[in-house]
């Protein structure tokens, strides 16, 4: 712990990560083809950045930048790709990566710091509920991580309450790794077949994809509704994305995600595209530490968090990262109330009647955002008086919560379902956005 970079002084951390940086800098004028070419039509000399401060003079990277010129970000021969990985684009078709044996190391030391963080020891066993195929960086994060710190990992995949329940008896993992919201289907699962859940191996819970915490880090009603049911395991949030290669995790405090400095270099921008205070919310930028194949300068993630600069309670002075409020280009206006789609999200995640949902953002007659909730029930409604007034009773629930109501459309399951999860998407579709022909998230 005394050797860690996380639990020294925020000053020493700075320093730390300065030297990476413009060992990062010089690395990429020398074998990266983007930046080089970037930093000539700039007139940028690196030598000049010598400190984090300095990075606001450099341009952001997108990521229509990715895939417009995704073969000039690659930094080493393609004979010394061995795995790749592709992650959504803006302009339709999907970013390829490509990680050396390097990077698949760093990764590996990513997520085993991050499973440390989270309390998990060469002694935990942890099922992992997500997919290993489909190009799909996660699974692989976490199974090289979990292997390089020494836990158990049993490779279940995701969905299946049954064989999810069969491997927690069978093989008694401490640990589980899913989307928060599927944990309410396995308690639903578990409730139904008599399987007492509460009582099972199972201590901790580390969530992916999914909020549970507000910015406040107390336990948003996705959090509140698993806690109240399973009181008995601890709940976990994580951030991560496939460009910044890296996973911020929280501690047993539950504090915020902690940034690992020896990776990752955060900024949270305004709206002015500078650096806000810490606390402030604004968007993530990052830029990547170690990164071989295809490292990052100044990415905008598009994910709108703050920073907290304050010792951690758990000793770590490392900056940590608040829960994400959303994705910028998500930002509904609706009926003048600004909200993302995560705060929809928890309204109908806290409902049990409701079995599965999408949310649509279209553009109205009059310009401004609309917003439809298409919502499949456990139970169907009987009759049309029923069916109304089941709707007016989940818009009394939106306007209790978020103050405004969408429009909700109640639909078969089976219709929702095949909108949840499309032939080729690996994670399950919640949001849409019409207004520009936006991609699904």
């Amino acid at each position: 712990m005394n050797n860690d970079i996380e639990f020294q002084s925020p000053l020493e951390i700075k320093r730390f990560q300065e030297e990476l940086l413009q060992k990062q800098l010089r690395y990429l004028q020398e074998h990266s083809r983007y930046y080089r070419r970037m930093f000539e039509e700039q007139s940028i000399d690196i030598g000049r950045i010598s400190c984090i401060e300095h990075l606001a003079a450099l341009p952001f990277t997108e990521k229509k930048d990715l895939q417009l010129f995704n073969d000039d970000f690659l930094c080493v021969p393609k004979h010394r790709i061995i795995d790749y990985i592709t992650t959504s684009g803006t302009l339709g078709d999907p970013v390829t990566f490509g990680c050396t044996d390097a990077d698949l190391e760093r990764l590996a030391f990513n997520e085993a710091k991050s499973f440390a963080c989270a309390g998990l020891t060469p002694d935990s066993i942890v099922q992992l509920m997500t997919t290993l195929d489909k190009r799909f960086m996660a699974g692989m994060a976490y199974f090289l991580g979990l292997r390089r710190l020494g836990a158990g990992v049993i490779r279940v995949g995701n969905g299946i309450p049954e064989l999810q329940w069969d491997t927690i008896r069978r093989m008694r993992p401490d640990t589980l790794m899913c989307v928060p919201s599927f944990i309410l289907r396995l308690i639903e699962y578990a409730e139904e077949h008599d399987i007492d859940y509460r009582h099972s191996s199972v201590r901790r819970i580390i969530g992916i994809g999914e909020g549970l915490r507000r910015q406040d880090f107390s336990l948003n009603l996705l959090g509140q509704r698993i806690r109240e049911k399973w009181p008995e395991v601890q709940l976990f949030a994580t951030y991560s994305s496939t460009e910044m290669g890296a996973t911020f995790s929280e501690c047993g405090f539950g504090q915020g995600g902690h940034v690992h400095p020896e990776l990752i270099i955060v900024e949270i921008i305004g709206e002015d595209n500078l650096p806000v205070s810490p606390g402030q919310a604004g968007e993530v930028v990052v830029t990547t530490l170690g990164v071989e194949a295809m490292p990052l300068l100044r990415f905008r993630t598009g994910d709108i968090a703050a920073m907290r600069t304050e010792q951690c309670p758990c000793g770590r002075w490392a900056y940590r990262l608040t829960p994400l409020v959303g994705r910028k280009n998500n930002m509904i206006k609706l009926k003048g109330t600004t909200l993302y789609p995560p705060a929809i999200n928890d309204v109908l995640d806290n409902t049990p009647y409701v079995e599965c949902y999408v949310v649509v953002v279209r553009s109205s007659v009059a310009g401004t955002d609309e917003v439809i909730v298409k919502v499949a029930l456990k139970t169907p409604c009987a009759d049309e008086k029923s069916r109304e007034e089941l709707i007016k009773t989940l818009k009394d629930s939106f306007r209790s919560r978020i103050r405004v109501a969408p429009i909700v459309e109640l639909l078969p399951v089976e219709e929702v379902r095949r909108i949840n999860f499309p032939a080729k998407s690996r994670k399950p579709v919640k949001f849409i956005d019409e207004r520009n022909n936006a991609e699904m998230q």
